[in-house]
């Protein structure tokens, strides 16, 4: 094997998102000197004023010439997310399913690349060759249409990649895991099962779609005499269809309040999705609806500041408010990371008079919430008849991933890697193992542009919120000496809560210590503006933090009259 260039004799798995965390999927296979891409997913978050995060990747941009393709597995965004912003860096063709190829297709002409792109629709249960990859989909269940379990073929051996899954009898939406295609699979052997972790903590079986709408029935049935809202995830188009058969029974109409609901809506029933519930209603239509016979579904379950829910809740939407005795129903899980928001946000819900309902334990067994992801007996289930040499855990923060090769061990499988980012897992041929590491890491979208997450921007803007910012101008005259007084600005650095004699008194402080610092430097220093800086910068920093233990961010301007 050359450097990271697979010979006919080498097959490799490489993650370079998915595993130090749950989201942000990007995982590659390389053999006979090619590459495939598996999955491009982002994550959420909001911190420094960026809200979307990628994958960094660098390792595969610079073998983009060996990349044969980028195949999807299912059109969560954190498997698809991520292709707007760094498909035109690959310029490589894409493959997916009808509904995924759907959204992908929108996502490319939001950003001006659908005519660029190739894309190429797979049949459900279809098999594709892409490069020397031979590719077969088989059908598994999950909070959206269409996921696939992926099982790529090469001489060298067979992968199960299993994307996010799990075993619901009754999926509202969609087909029943293909169990017989696993078992067939599993017969055949298999190398490796590359597979979801979300879950490995939690015992027994994940739930079922069907139980869901059974407890929205139930639960939304209790509140007669109210507006009901329904957060929850935009993607999970068979929740759509659970609240909105439930709002049906119960006489009530139904509206979609945030833009990706609408999206996910428009897509699902293009594609003959939600065909056995009637029309959401728009807005207006909405605004003549008794509030005891309506049911808003929105988004916002995770607290994001820009969604429906969180709009409402601060009164800043336009068509809808909550009212006293209004009812929100949290339809979803609560995603690690996001407790303090979704807390805020409900606290400001329940100040405006509206009930909350979660799933706990005053529902007892009645369900408004099932996950997508396997838990233990779904994952024991899949091993059975999959019966893998090696177990590969993805998709989840290192304690997932651990204890998903502790547990795997458990159902006997005798050989579990645990990989992160940037993991180079020789898969064959010989034993199993990680031989290194390549680069890897994440990306955030501030603003329009793609910046390293650790980039001196990202940096800088941490410590303004910190420590805020100083600017600080100095006059000098012909004989380099200052004019007047340096001129300061600070900006998050002074309590309003200080008095305006103790503020003077900083600003006098400051100004005597830069002074000072500038009095001290050798003449031939004093005629360059970068050692007058570095001088200013410092003995701010210097004043600031022996008075107020602040470093704030400091720009010296340096102008000279001639």
């Amino acid at each position: 094997m050359t450097e990271f260039n697979p010979s006919p004799k080498d097959f490799l798995f490489v993650p370079l998102g998915g595993c130090n965390e749950i989201g942000m999927n990007l995982n590659l296979y390389g053999y006979d000197g090619k590459w495939l891409m598996v999955d491009l997913g982002v994550t959420f978050g909001e911190a420094l004023g960026v809200e979307v995060f990628t994958p960094d990747p660098e390792f595969i941009i610079d073998r983009k010439d060996d990349l044969a393709g980028l195949l999807l597995t299912h059109a969560h965004e954190d498997h698809i997310g991520a292709v707007p912003y760094l498909w035109k860096y690959l310029q490589c063709p894409i493959y997916a399913t009808p509904f995924t190829v759907d959204l992908v297709r929108r996502k490319l002409d939001d950003v001006g690349l659908l005519k660029k792109a190739k894309i190429i629709e797979i049949p459900l249960s279809g098999t594709v060759d892409i490069g020397p990859f031979n590719i077969n989909l088989i059908t598994l269940t999950h909070s959206i249409p269409e996921p696939n379990g992926v099982a790529i073929k090469t001489p060298l051996g067979t992968v199960l990649h299993t994307g996010d899954w799990k075993l619901d009898p009754d999926p509202i939406i969609g087909s029943q895991p293909d169990e017989k295609a696993l078992r067939k699979l599993g017969k055949e052997g298999v190398l490796a099962m590359v597979c979801d972790s979300t879950n490995v903590f939690e015992p027994d079986n994940s739930g079922s779609e069907g139980e869901v709408q059974e407890g929205l029935i139930d639960v939304m049935g209790r509140y007669k005499d109210s507006m009901i809202v329904v957060a929850s995830f935009a993607s999970n188009v068979a929740r759509l269809e659970s609240i909105a058969t439930a709002a049906q029974k119960l006489g009530r109409k139904v509206t979609l309040v945030g833009r990706s609901l609408d999206r996910m809506n428009y897509a699902a029933r293009s594609l003959g999705y939600l065909k056995n519930v009637a029309p959401f209603i728009s807005h207006q239509e909405a605004q003549s609806v008794p509030r005891d016979k309506l049911v808003l579904i929105s988004t916002g379950s995770q607290g994001e500041s820009r969604a429906a829910l969180n709009r409402i809740a601060h009164q800043q939407h336009r068509s809808f408010h909550i009212e006293h005795g209004d009812v929100v129903i949290f339809s979803s899980r609560i995603i690690p990371g996001n407790e303090k928001r979704i807390s805020a946000l409900m606290n400001t819900l329940v100040r405006l008079g509206a009930e909350i309902v979660v799933q706990n334990k005053l529902l007892g067994k009645t369900k408004i919430h099932v996950s997508g992801h396997p838990a233990r007996d779904e994952l024991r289930e899949m091993y059975e008849w999959i019966k893998p040499k090696v177990a590969i855990p993805v998709h989840g923060e290192p304690r997932h991933l651990r204890e998903h090769a502790r547990f795997a061990e458990e159902c006997g499988i005798k050989n579990a890697i645990v990989p992160c980012n940037g993991s180079v897992v020789k898969l064959a041929p010989g034993e199993t193992k990680i031989i290194d590491q390549v680069t890897a890491g994440q990306l955030a979208l501030d603003g329009s542009v793609l910046v390293s997450s650790n980039s001196l921007v990202l940096r800088e803007r941490k410590r303004m919120s910190v420590h805020g910012t100083a600017v600080v101008t100095l006059v000098f005259d012909r004989q380099e000496e200052l004019a007047e007084d340096p001129q300061i600005t600070l900006h998050g650095v002074i309590s309003e809560t200080e008095t305006e004699e103790r503020a003077k008194r900083l600003y006098t402080d400051i100004v005597r210590e830069i002074s000072r610092s500038l009095d001290e430097l050798p003449p031939h220093k004093r005629e360059r503006d970068s050692a007058i800086e570095e001088a200013t910068r410092v003995a701010l920093r210097r004043a600031v933090n022996q008075r107020l233990g602040k470093k704030p961010l400091t720009e010296v301007h340096v102008v000279r009259i001639n």
